[in-house]
């Protein structure tokens, strides 16, 4: 049985977003994707396109900026995917929110959401911006603390930090 809350890390194309696609169809629900991109972005084409081939018809909704407020609207028949958050946590900035505010939002929308929810990110990185490598570093920690499961992925191999698996 999957937590209310999992947390996936990984490096980039460590595989950890397609482990978070399986722990969140593994429920059983009915899976959504609640992607930071734009709706335009067509960077993320080829992974929705490879969710919708998938066996179980993703629910996608484009949410660059309110997740929170998107999570706290889900049903409990469905688990969710936020995929991803140093995206979300950017697109907060450029917009010109207070990250401090944009974290608040965040757990208050996760405290909400009456389904398990899994959200995938990265450790910051050195060529960030310091204000936005800091706000995802405490963000990453205050996820990793709030969490029941937590699993770093890494070259598709799953090592588990905190909880079990389902």
């Amino acid at each position: 049985m999957l937590p209310g809350l999992s947390f996936v890390l990984g490096s980039i194309g460590s595989g950890k977003t397609i482990f978070a696609e399986n722990l969140v169809l593994g429920t059983g629900r009915t899976p959504v994707a609640l992607v930071t991109t734009p709706p335009d972005d067509t960077g993320i084409q080829a992974t929705l396109d490879r969710r919708q081939a998938a066996q179980a018809a993703w629910q996608t909704r484009h949410d660059p900026l309110e997740i929170g407020r998107t999570l706290a609207g889900i049903s409990g028949d469905s688990a969710v995917l936020v995929d991803a958050l140093p995206l979300w946590l950017v697109n907060r900035a450029e917009a010109g929110h207070d990250l401090a505010e944009a974290e608040a939002e965040l757990m208050a929308g996760l405290a909400l959401c009456a389904a398990p929810v899994v959200i995938v990110s990265r450790a910051p990185e050195i060529c960030e911006d310091a204000t936005l490598r800091a706000a995802r570093g405490r963000l990453n920690m205050k996820l990793a603390a709030t969490a029941g499961l937590v699993v770093n992925v890494t070259a598709g191999l799953p090592y588990v930090l905190k909880g079990n698996l389902p």
